[in-house]
């Protein structure tokens, strides 16, 4: 496995995949995406999981985590959040953030985040905002 930084268009192909296949490509545009760090991981030269990373002063927040269907459960994901977290803390930043859907939150609570009072719906999704401090 190798994780390493990718165009925003690499990783719009697998959010566009993943999250939103029947919406319009530039449904998965982000107006910051220009400014993110965009990361994937490959395993045998084939782009797995995909994040975006947006850094303000010493905070990030990820978005647009994604895993292609057929490779979750297999650890990808996860590689890609611990690798993306040490390159965070390593260019400075001391709390990373997301809003995590409501059904993914035990996933993050094994990265150590935490729940936050901040919950919200969107498109009938509940989130929490979860973060974490290094």
């Amino acid at each position: 496995m190798n994780v390493q930084s990718i165009t925003k268009e690499q990783a719009w192909e697998v959010r566009h995949t993943v999250m939103w296949p029947d919406k319009d490509f530039s449904y998965i545009q982000l107006k910051d995406d220009p400014s993110g760090i965009h990361y994937g991981l490959f395993e045998e030269g084939e782009l797995k999981s995909v994040v975006s990373l947006f850094i303000t002063g010493d905070e990030a927040q990820f978005r647009k985590f994604a895993t292609l269907k057929k490779e979750q459960g297999k650890g990808y994901g996860s590689r890609l959040l611990e690798e993306v977290f040490l390159k965070a803390k390593n260019l400075g930043v001391r709390k990373v953030w997301c809003n995590a859907r409501e059904n993914k939150v035990s996933f993050y609570q094994a990265f150590n985040m935490k729940k936050t009072a901040r919950v919200f719906t969107k498109s009938s999704t509940r989130y929490i905002v979860m973060e974490l401090f290094f």
